[in-house]
């Protein structure tokens, strides 16, 4: 518990620059440890010459163990000290108590932790409105919110909330983060989230056997210097990404979706694309992507008669993209998505029109080790692959994931606010990315680094390559791209391509000495 106070304590300070020195801080504890770790807050800010004041929801000696230790020494504290201990045990000791109140620089939620399982009710809704009017106030400062470990209101196993919660500034989350410290619409209640660790035994940790991870910059780093540029090497040693895309009057997925596998750092790619958008195509696409024409049908899609063509491609590539633009509406272009999937003889990645051209989802349709299937939807194209229109199907999208891809055997990216990368028996969350990412072309473009990276991988490492890891580092890297870009445009006004634009930056970012000549 007191490491727990001590982590919020470095987060606090960091914010306000080191210097808490004539603040003032407002504790809000709960009963039970969450505000024994507030109690234990309270005296570290009050060492460092803030002026605190605690607030127990209920009575001290209701409390039992830790947090009785620290609310009694809290007590003591303020029989000798600045500090201000209160107990409040109803709604009207609360008014009483908000009347009275001046303005804080702090206010630090530690009402209720991980064992929450039911809203909030009674006086605790109007702590919480309270907080919420604080913060909507124009004509005032803010106040810093911060929630220890978990904004009070959450059940810490559910991305869904269940009631009224505090719209935190910052959460300080203890050892691991909860599904509603990163899942949305529980983790927008969170702020900036920050992992702590407070001591507990890695092996503990291990011992939870968890099946779902949050996705560290960690794994893009060290993925990244796996496959780092070495001397020697050329455009054949870092994979061939073939992309299977466009149709008439849809050349620009093909472009993004090329251009993109290129600029993630593949040594070739190439475009099939059907005969009448190759002009165009080849037009628009970065010099450095080759592009190649499909047979095509009387509505400028690709037709099943290109199959051999695309197998001999095929041969000479480390990867397939296939989807983006292709068009779903002519029975030939499915066939031609259908045989080139069952009959692939390399990862492939699949997206956009080629998930609706399979939709729904084949049952005989598996991955496999030799050539692993990713499939990348948005929720529309994944209600399609489900064969349902109910939205409501998606409620649960980490079961949803989960259980598709242990079904077929698939590598499934689920696109959305906190992107899902879900394999048989483990499900990824990508924490990069924000809603500018929101926009015509991102998915084309995303498909595009995967593919490019996949591409990588294969020809770097061979044998010991991972399509998982490879698939993961292209999520956290591209997401990473998007913010890059937002920061510098704004979300309102980037497009696709400037998320390939600050692919550069975000891979330099990460491993800026694998990246020097």
């Amino acid at each position: 518990m007191l490491n727990a106070a001590a982590a919020c304590f470095l987060e606090i300070k960091k914010y306000f620059s080191r210097n808490l020195a004539n603040k003032r801080a407002l504790i809000l504890c709960g009963p039970g440890n969450n505000g024994g770790d507030g109690a234990a807050l309270a005296q570290e800010l009050l060492r460092e010459g803030c002026t605190t004041e605690v607030i127990l929801f209920g009575r001290v000696q209701d409390a039992k163990g830790d947090a009785l230790a620290n609310f009694e020494a809290a007590q003591r504290e303020a029989k000798s000290s600045s500090l201000y201990f209160a107990e409040c045990n109803t709604l009207s000791d609360w008014e009483r108590m908000v009347g009275s109140q001046g303005s804080y620089d702090l206010i630090v939620d530690a009402l209720f932790g991980t064992g929450l399982t039911r809203p909030l009710e009674g006086v605790f809704v109007s702590v919480i409105e309270h907080l919420r009017r604080i913060r909507s106030d124009r004509l005032t400062n803010s106040p810093l919110i911060v929630s220890v470990d978990i904004p009070s209101g959450l059940n810490a196993d559910l991305p869904n909330t269940i009631g009224t919660a505090v719209q935190a500034d910052v959460t300080v989350t203890f050892t691991a983060p909860k599904v509603a410290n990163v899942l949305p619409p529980a983790s927008d209640f969170n702020g900036e989230l920050v992992v702590a660790n407070i001591g507990s035994p890695p092996e503990l940790v291990d011992a939870a056997e968890s099946k779902l991870f949050v996705i560290e910059k960690g794994d893009a780093c060290a993925w990244l210097s796996r496959t780092r540029y070495a001397h020697g090497s050329f455009k054949n040693t870092h994979g061939h990404a073939l992309v299977i895309a466009g149709s008439r009057g849809y050349s620009g997925a093909a472009v993004l979706c090329g251009n993109a596998a290129m600029r993630s750092g593949a040594g070739l790619v190439t475009i099939a694309t059907p005969a009448s958008a190759q002009p165009l195509v080849a037009a628009t696409a970065m010099p450095e992507v080759m592009t190649t024409p499909l047979a095509e049908t009387d509505r400028g899609a690709v037709s099943d008669d290109a199959i051999d063509h695309v197998k001999r491609l095929v041969t000479k590539a480390s990867v397939v993209a296939v989807g983006p633009g292709l068009s779903s509406e002519d029975e030939r272009t499915r066939r031609f998505v259908y045989l080139i999937v069952k009959q692939r003889t390399t990862p492939m990645v699949i997206d956009a029109d080629a998930l609706n051209c399979l939709a729904p989802w084949p049952e005989h349709l598996q991955g496999s080790a030799e050539a692993p299937l990713i499939l990348t939807p948005h929720p529309g194209e994944m209600l399609r692959l489900l064969g349902s229109e109910n939205k409501a199907a998606l409620g649960d999208r980490v079961a949803i994931a989960s259980n598709f891809a242990t079904k077929h055997n698939v590598i499934l990216v689920l696109k959305g606010t906190r992107t899902l990368i879900a394999v048989p028996g483990r499900v990824f969350i990508n924490p990069t990315g924000n809603p500018g990412l929101g926009t015509a072309g991102s998915g084309d473009t995303l498909t595009g680094v995967v593919a490019g990276f996949i591409a990588q991988a294969i020809a770097t490492l061979k044998d010991k390559a991972d399509v998982l890891e490879a698939t993961i580092a292209a999520l956290y890297i591209g997401g990473l791209a998007g913010d890059f870009a937002a920061r510098k445009l704004g979300m309102r006004a980037m497009v696709a391509c400037d998320i390939q634009e600050h692919l550069s930056a975000a891979i330099c970012s990460l491993d800026p000495e694998g990246e020097q000549p």
